[in-house]
């Protein structure tokens, strides 16, 4: 079996790409809805569940186990 490098929440949170870093601070966070994030930065909020989506994709795998949507 493959030794497996170790993360930190705060770390792969860090690492995400900005838009997605943003998003997720502020839903997670911030406690904003959807809407309300997509008044704030001024982005549909569609555009806002698909980068939200890609976020908590990328934390899945991080952590090899499934996140509440």
């Amino acid at each position: 079996m493959g030794e497996r490098e170790s993360f930190t929440l705060v770390e792969v949170i860090a690492s995400l790409p900005e838009e997605e870093r943003i998003i997720l601070t502020l839903h997670l966070v911030k406690r904003l809805s959807l809407s309300e994030i997509a008044t704030k930065i001024g982005v549909p909020e569609r555009s806002v569940a698909a980068v939200l989506a890609s976020a908590r994709a990328r934390l899945r795998s991080s952590f090899d186990f499934p996140l509440a949507d």
